[in-house]
């Protein structure tokens, strides 16, 4: 039974967390380390964001369309046993990011022309160690890139209209920490799982209108720490429960380059410290087809008040799984995941301006597992 109910619990792992708490995109996974035997994972994911809004009645209530461009994300992940004790991973994902672009006129309109696009890449090596059949720790290093553009545009930011900050890419190293408890018998598995931040030292060009405002700079920008806690249990026969809580704590996650913090006294970013959470069940068909439903929310911020880089506040969403086991050595996945975006309203400064409700996004995902 164990086989059976453990191959039914990655089948949600190709769709993405995107539009989780803060930039999260990836989750930041490490399942391929629990896989049995040596394995090799390829992951796609593509995410249909539909986020429009309109600005405030006392505004004109213009519609703004929608300020979220579609995206891709790829991951892969490589898992190989040393001995019956000992075992180590490898795996690159992207696990945060953003991709904001407002349509419209900065001259005339209160946010068009505003933009956030920030790319990261990250690479962690880890090992797993094995005390008993039930208690194993897991731990190692990662390395993370990550860059930005960001571009204030619209009437809404008055004098810093037209800014633009560019934050080349850098690289930096974290860690991973981490312990399981496991009972094979009845597929049982609790993972937790710690992230710590990394710290990054991004080369900064910041101008207005083309207008250099300060000498280039760096920029300090810390990503977020986290802690995952994923569990799985077998119910009944080829049936499982699932789930999954991460805390991310975007609080330290902040963004003030040295010309626009010392211009307007604010930083770029405004990101709280925030959960997400997942519980879902999965059956096992046959020999050859296993499904799974999930459901989860992510949690909102104090008020509705949010940046315009980032304007949706919390989440909820449901997906569905399907994995068909082509051989014995190769599994192909896939899922389809559609998230309710909360209700937030843009606010540059603090500064109400305009209203974003009733958006979704639509994320489908491709997972191909390979035992070598």
């Amino acid at each position: 039974m164990r086989r059976n109910l453990i191959a039914i619990a990655g089948l949600l792992a190709s769709t993405t967390s995107a539009y989780a708490v803060g930039l999260d995109r990836s989750g930041q996974d490490i399942n391929v380390l629990f896989e049995t035997g040596n394995h090799i994972q390829f992951r796609f994911g593509s995410i249909n964001p539909d986020i429009d809004g309109a600005d405030q009645q006392v505004f004109g209530g213009a519609s703004i369309g929608n300020v979220a461009d579609d995206f891709r994300v790829l991951g892969l992940g490589f898992k190989y046993e040393l001995t019956d004790k000992l075992s180590f991973a490898v795996i690159a994902d992207e696990p945060f990011g953003s991709d904001v672009v407002y349509p419209g006129d900065p001259a005339s309109t209160f946010l068009g022309g505003t933009s956030a696009i920030v790319e990261s890449y990250a690479v962690t090596a880890l090992a797993r160690y094995k005390f008993t059949d039930k208690w194993s720790v897991h731990g190692g290093l990662k390395y993370q890139e990550v860059s930005a553009d960001v571009t204030l545009g619209g009437l809404a930011y008055r004098s810093a209209n037209g800014y633009q900050g560019s934050f080349e890419a850098d690289g930096a190293v974290g860690f991973v920490l981490g312990t399981a408890y496991e009972r094979p018998d009845i597929a049982l598995r609790v993972a937790l799982t710690y992230h710590s931040k990394v710290s990054h030292d991004l080369r900064t060009t910041e101008t207005i209108n083309g207008v250099p405002i300060a000498p280039i700079s760096t920029t300090e920008v810390h990503t977020p720490e986290s802690l995952n806690l994923s569990f799985q249990s077998g119910v009944a026969k080829d049936t499982l429960v699932f789930g999954s809580l991460r805390y991310a704590r975007y609080g330290d996650t902040e963004v003030s380059p040295i010309g626009f913090t010392t211009n307007t006294g604010n930083s770029l970013t405004d990101l709280e410290d925030g959960f997400d959470f997942e519980l879902g069940v999965g059956r096992r068909f046959n020999e050859k087809w296993s499904g799974s439903v999930a459901a989860g929310f992510s949690t909102k911020g104090n008020d509705d008040l949010v940046s315009p880089l980032a304007p949706t506040n919390g989440s909820k969403h449901i997906s569905l799984g399907v994995k068909y086991d082509v051989s014995d050595r190769m599994a192909v996945s896939g899922g389809v995941r559609y998230t309710f975006l909360g209700d937030a309203i843009a606010a540059p400064a603090g500064n109400a301006v305009a209203d974003f409700d009733d958006n979704t996004a639509v994320s489908i995902g491709l997972n191909i597992g390979i035992k070598l």
